[in-house]
């Protein structure tokens, strides 16, 4: 039996939500998201706090009330404070510049990369080499974060590419030659 799905999300100041159905819409201050969930799951609104239970006993629908409250509660999040992703760029001569509405990234390619910033995402560069992605949705930030990186993972030998600044490259020892 799903524990995260009995925990009620508690709304902040600023934050609306509207239920139609299976149809689910947040505003606030950082913007409006809206999804549609399972038919397996009710939502109750009491207050200040909104509350999922499975409409059917039994593991599966514990299982999908569980993933609506995560969910759910990410676009709470989103709505309220945003989600943000920063990614570090290392290796000699790489670097990003983020122009309007387009990160301009130097990869060691031998023409530059421009990666078109979609709505609903800000992309800021407080350095040459740090990108932070931000937005309300955080699926969206995390798939944004993944295809920027996706032009230059990091490498296990020097560590040269885009990596998340919290991820860890292991590296490898390069090859000994015969004596």
């Amino acid at each position: 039996m799903s524990r995260v799905a009995k925990n009620p999300i508690f709304l902040p100041k600023g934050v609306e939500i509207q239920i139609q159905g299976q149809r689910v819409q947040v505003k606030g201050p950082l913007g409006v998201l809206s999804r549609e969930f399972n038919a397996g799951v009710e939502m109750g609104l009491e207050e200040e706090t909104l509350r999922i239970h499975p409409r059917h006993e039994g593991s599966e629908g514990w299982m999908q009330a569980g993933t609506a409250r995560a969910l759910l509660n990410n676009m709470v999040h989103g709505v309220s404070k945003g989600f943000a992703r920063k990614l570090d760029i290392v290796g000699v001569g790489y670097r990003a510049q983020a122009q309007g509405r387009n990160l301009n990234l130097t990869l060691g390619f031998s023409h530059p990369v421009v990666y078109a910033i979609e709505d609903g995402i800000t992309i800021e560069t407080p350095t040459q080499t740090e990108i932070l992605i931000k937005g309300a949705d955080k699926q969206r930030v995390g798939q944004v974060a993944a295809n920027i990186r996706s032009y230059r993972p990091p490498e296990p030998y020097k560590g040269k590419g885009i990596k998340y600044s919290d991820e860890i490259v292991l590296r490898k020892e390069t090859k000994k030659g015969k004596k």
